[in-house]
């Protein structure tokens, strides 16, 4: 196995627009959704194996999450566990771990993989792994993993590829962030467009040099530390310079910037767990159309629910017709699946309303 080859997790997010499953205590990645004993943060950790040695893999999340981590991943080391005292999105998370890891080894080559993602074809997408580290050790290239579109999702980000380089990759043409419906079934019939997985690849070398160039308001937080990375005083510089950072993805940052940025094109039956939607269509149905996450429930004349219920309450519902049922402790979400985009703007609500007491 390559030891120059590294995988960075990005754990630290909420998810709210699975609230109230996923909360701030324990968010959506920390949560067992298919009744697996494993959560969606081991199962990624679980399908790197093979591919980067497991001392490579590193975890960057916020602070307040060590204890769940250390309790899922009871084989992860302290050194291998970044932890941010802010949230400021993805594009400061990457840096810093691209600065680490650099500092261990500057030879060093990094996957960058979300934390909640379904991945139906292990194999393939093992497969698809090391095709693009394959890529980005023979050229200054920026990866990201595209997924073939199979329905006009308003969800997710688009990219539309360029001119082909090699079998499965090519240029970008354009990033598009979530379309209306109308684009995004335009998108869907032109057959240039896929689905942005936010799952990226390059050397250490390669990032840093894009984020100097394309985002140095990011950089310069980091590059006045420098001589502090992989060392005891890392943590320090950390703790009192990463708020300054300013909260920016990496797609805004970089990826829709740079002019090295390469798509390799996937089908390894992919899905992004963010909504009640995406875990309604992965989920098995009954004759109905229902869904019951581990939960008891009795449905009449009701077709295409879904209901997640924690503990031992029995759910009784007549008449409802693709809907949203969670109940979790000390909440109740009832909503249409055709609105579940909008979840992110009641959990708003809930906090101006109520503060953080629900969420």
């Amino acid at each position: 196995m390559d030891n120059n080859r590294y995988c960075v997790i990005m754990c630290g997010g909420v998810g709210s627009r699975f609230w109230p499953f996923s909360k701030s205590a324990k968010p959506k990645q920390f949560i067992d959704f298919f009744g697996t004993g494993r959560s969606l943060l081991q199962m990624a950790v679980d399908r790197m194996e093979g591919i980067v040695p497991m001392d490579n893999i590193l975890l960057i999340t916020n602070e307040s999450y060590e204890s769940l981590i250390k309790e899922q991943l009871p084989d992860i080391k302290d050194s291998q566990i970044l932890l941010e005292p802010a949230r400021r999105n993805t594009a400061p998370c990457i840096a810093w771990a691209a600065h680490h890891i650099k500092a261990i080894n500057p030879e060093a080559r990094m996957m960058v993989a979300p934390s909640d993602h379904l991945i139906i074809n292990e194999e393939k997408f093992k497969q698809s792994v090391v095709k693009a580290f394959d890529f980005i050790e023979s050229r200054d290239a920026l990866v990201t993993m595209g997924i073939k579109p199979t329905r006009p999702e308003t969800g997710y980000g688009y990219i539309q590829v360029g001119e082909p380089v090699t079998a499965n990759f090519s240029s970008v043409k354009t990033f598009t962030e979530k379309p209306d419906e109308y684009l995004a079934n335009e998108f869907l019939k032109s057959g240039e467009f896929f689905w942005n997985s936010g799952m990226f690849f390059w050397s250490a070398d390669s990032i840093l040099k894009a984020l100097s160039a394309c985002a140095p308001e990011v950089t310069a937080v980091f590059d006045n530390g420098k001589q502090y990375f992989g060392t005891d005083q890392e943590t320090d510089y950390i703790n009192t310079h990463f708020e300054a950072c300013p909260s920016i993805s990496i797609d805004f940052a970089v990826m829709e910037k740079a002019p090295n940025v390469y798509v390799e094109t996937v089908d390894f039956g992919w899905n992004d767990l963010g909504t009640w939607r995406s875990l309604y269509d992965h989920s098995p149905k009954n004759k109905d159309g229902n869904v019951t996450q581990q939960c008891k429930a009795l449905m009449f004349n009701s077709h295409n629910n879904i209901v997640a219920v924690k503990g031992d309450k029995l759910v009784v519902a007549s008449g409802l017709e693709g809907y949203i049922v969670a109940d979790v402790d000390d909440a109740l979400l009832i909503v249409p699946l055709d609105e579940e985009q909008k979840i992110k703007l009641y959990v708003n609500e809930v906090k101006a309303k109520f503060g953080d007491k629900y969420l």
